[in-house]
């Protein structure tokens, strides 16, 4: 297959890239198409005629995206937009990243692909709008969501919170809001399989279990053989200018429908601290 990825320079893109190794692949990072621009993705897309374009790239600062509604809905609702259209006119399939911030988090029970969107904050209803529209340009479109993403070579939690813990700073995370943390590399391996399979619809795609971010941190930690303080607080006493979902975990039935399997996020933390340790040596 020939795979035209969009966002090859961000935290899922730098794995997505690598896991379609065995295909003939294209990485763009925003300096090479801004999403923004329906000219440049047309001219990137007619001059590789790709069978699947994978939409990486997004506007992911959640804080960011209350203060600047116009650059998010731009590049999240409006660039998927123009994603689909060039997709749908060079008969591309589309795979498009989404997220778990597309609901409330007033559940408590997994949420499932058909359960309505509802988002708190505007990143969520950047990505909300985003599903929305793209179906309609382009229904056979593949939707992945996922959650709480990690992974090598960019900023994210796990990298803040061991960077701060071997520094030997006390920390507090919150532990009210509970998800499901996705190692970038295990949901690249997902995408390469539903590619294969031609899927499309609403595919939930996260590893296995839930925590709250404390717990995760916890874990962290305790895995990296490092020992600091560790204080559970509430979203109350953490406050953040955009709202967050209390319970946002995503049920793996749709998932599980393709024959996609996920390890624990307790075994994809333990080999992002092993990963990064080995990168950390490599660098010293």
């Amino acid at each position: 297959m020939r795979i035209a990825i969009l966002g090859a320079t961000g935290l899922l893109g730098r794995a997505l890239v690598p896991a379609f190794a065995g295909h003939e692949c294209r990485g763009y990072g925003s300096a090479d198409i801004d999403i923004r621009d329906a000219s440049q993705i047309r001219s990137a897309l007619e001059g590789f005629h790709p069978d699947w374009t994978i939409l990486a790239a997004a506007y992911t600062d959640v804080d960011g995206a209350e203060k600047n509604p116009e650059a998010v809905l731009a590049i999240n609702r409006e660039g998927a937009c123009n994603v689909a259209r060039a997709t749908r006119d060079c008969g591309s399939h589309l795979l498009f990243l989404s997220t778990d911030y597309v609901f409330d988090g007033s559940q408590r029970t997994p949420y499932e692909t058909d359960d309505s969107r509802c988002p708190i904050n505007l990143y969520g209803r950047s990505k909300a709008e985003a599903e929305e529209q793209i179906l309609k340009i382009l229904p056979d479109t593949c939707i992945v969501r996922t959650s709480w993403l990690f992974g090598l070579g960019r900023q994210c939690f796990p990298d803040t919170i061991l960077r701060k813990a071997a520094e030997g700073r006390s920390l507090r995370v919150v532990d009210d809001q509970r998800g499901s943390p996705t190692l970038t590399d295990d949901l690249a391996r997902a995408i390469v399989q539903l590619a294969e399979q031609r899927a499309c619809g609403i595919v939930h795609v996260t590893n296995q279990g839930e925590c709250s971010w404390y717990e995760f941190a916890e874990a962290l930690v305790a895995d990296a053989g490092l020992h600091t303080q560790i204080t559970p607080v509430g979203t109350a006493e953490f406050v953040r200018p955009a709202r967050r979902p209390a319970y946002s975990v995503l049920s793996g039935h749709s998932r599980n429908a393709f024959g996609i399997s996920m390890a624990s996020w307790q075994d994809a933390a333990k080999r992002y601290v092993a990963a990064r340790a080995q990168l950390d040596r490599a660098e010293s």
